[in-house]
């Protein structure tokens, strides 16, 4: 079992930054990829980024891309999920997840691959 905790949500306005936080215990997380989605009221849940932990492999869906940068912390097991030049449309809630990585690259932005998931954090962003 993995375990996955996350922080760092909150209201900013556009243009601002966030870092998102989300730890993961329970085992040994370097066969990991751990991704972030978010869902906005109304949407599907929506790939935001993936990283995976063995050797730092990173994917960023269009929307997101040179905004958003997303790292890993392999001491802490802990990924983030950094946030600049926040736009109103990024409001939603921000779930990590944690899928084992067997080699799948193409697993990696689907949400029904991943086996644990986070409790989620609100992220608004006001115009």
């Amino acid at each position: 079992q993995v375990q996955l905790v996350e922080s760092g949500g909150g209201l900013v306005q556009a243009g601002g930054s966030l870092r998102l936080s989300c730890a993961a215990s329970g085992r040994t997380f370097s066969s990991y990829a751990m991704g972030w989605f978010r869902q906005a009221p109304g949407k599907e849940r929506e790939f935001v980024a993936y990283i995976r932990w063995s050797d730092g492999g990173i994917y960023y869906a269009d929307s997101v891309k040179g905004r958003f940068t997303i790292s890993r912390d392999n001491a802490k097991n802990t990924g983030y999920l950094q946030m600049n030049s926040l736009k109103p449309e990024d409001t939603a809630v921000y779930y990590c997840a944690a899928q084992y990585y067997s080699g799948h690259v193409f697993y990696l932005p689907l949400a029904e691959k991943y086996d644990y998931w986070g409790q989620g954090t609100q992220v608004t962003v006001s115009a």
